[in-house]
């Protein structure tokens, strides 16, 4: 985990602070590959340049959110975005994080992707990768 997500998991509540933490964890165990940082102020992972997978304080809860995750067909990520393919899942407690679930959905983040670097180069138009 690198250290400017270790210091925004530290910067949450108790509670919080171990849902990001296990969030962190599997994600960095599972996506070896991708790149992490803080991006628009929240821990995001990327794969080619490509944002994957990222987590966020929000009223909610913790949200965990996969930018190409409407193709997943994933009955427990049922908060979709508007306007492109994201989808989310919010946690309020560790005991929520389903480990089981999180791999197989980091899984298909690797295979199922949708071109976000170049969203503005086309003019919104999202192309699907993989």
């Amino acid at each position: 985990m690198s250290e400017e997500i270790k210091l925004y998991n530290s910067q949450q509540t108790a509670t919080n602070k171990e849902i990001c933490d296990l969030l962190a964890m599997t994600i960095g165990s599972e996506l070896t590959e991708a790149e992490s940082k803080i991006w628009h102020a929240h821990p995001v992972w990327f794969l080619d340049d490509n944002p994957t997978v990222g987590y966020s304080k929000q009223k909610k809860g913790i949200r965990l959110m996969f930018w190409s995750g409407a193709d997943f067909d994933e009955e427990k990520l049922n908060v979709k975005g508007q306007k492109f393919k994201d989808v989310s899942i919010f946690y309020n407690s560790v005991t929520e994080v389903n480990t089981k679930d999180l791999i197989r959905w980091l899984k298909k983040s690797r295979e199922i992707q949708w071109d976000y670097k170049n969203l503005i180069k086309r003019k919104g138009k999202l192309e699907r990768l993989k």
